[in-house]
């Protein structure tokens, strides 16, 4: 009974074999077809970035130019101190609040944002200067730290003295040099001081007769300095 037995397990391991084959082959068809739409899909996708990436530089530098000519026909009227005129602009000539909103991407764009923020700040719309203040991308440059500056003044006027206060700072390390850092320095140790933090103003303030003593903001940090003192005295007692 045995030996009549083995050829049909054989012919049975035969045939589990083939069909475990069988399946094989059908899963690697199907993983094939899988990485193949798969890689057309990927290809498709880099065809597409490769001819989208010129027409996005040319229209990157198309709007550049657009916005440097519009920034040139504006400014003059700015630095003649026509604020409103600058920031809404006159019949086709485009205004600085247009010009940074409709070209926010570009170098220009963003020099736009800055002036229209100085200029709604000397109109006294300060909550719109504010707006304008931190939407101006801010490098390390003079640019980026009177922003920063303007910010902690509209703060500072709030009477949101320690929010100024940091401001002043960052401004301060920003962009450095012996001109405006001590001055914004100074005025980082006086919110300091409004704000009760009367430890922190006096390190500003050491800090600007260490660093800048031949500035004038060290002659009147050792004045606020000692006030600083006598401040921290009394609230201590």
């Amino acid at each position: 009974m045995t030996a009549l037995q083995t050829p049909e397990k054989t012919s049975r391991r035969k045939e589990l074999r083939r069909n475990i084959f069988v399946d094989l082959y059908a899963r690697a068809l199907l993983f094939y077809e899988d990485y193949r739409r798969l890689a057309q899909g990927i290809g498709v996708v880099l065809l597409a970035l490769a001819l989208a990436v010129p027409g996005y530089i040319y229209y990157h530098q198309q709007q550049e130019e657009a916005a440097n000519k519009k920034l040139g026909q504006i400014i003059s009227v700015y630095q003649r101190g026509n604020y409103e005129q600058a920031l809404n602009g006159s019949g086709s000539q485009a205004g600085l609040l247009a010009i940074a909103d409709n070209y926010s991407g570009t170098d220009a764009g963003n020099l736009a944002s800055f002036y229209a923020a100085n200029a709604l700040y000397q109109t006294e719309k300060y909550d719109q200067a504010l707006t304008y203040f931190k939407k101006f991308e801010k490098e390390n440059n003079f640019f980026g730290a009177s922003a920063l500056a303007a910010q902690a003044k509209i703060y500072e006027n709030r009477g949101q003295f320690q929010r100024a206060a940091k401001l002043y700072e960052r401004a301060a390390s920003q962009y450095k040099n012996d001109l405006t850092t001590p001055r914004y320095l100074l005025s980082a140790g006086q919110a300091y001081a409004e704000a009760g933090q009367y430890d922190t103003a006096i390190t500003v303030y050491r800090k600007i007769q260490e660093n800048y003593p031949e500035s004038d903001q060290a002659t009147r940090a050792k004045r606020y300095l000692a006030r600083a003192k006598v401040q921290q005295k009394q609230t201590s007692s």
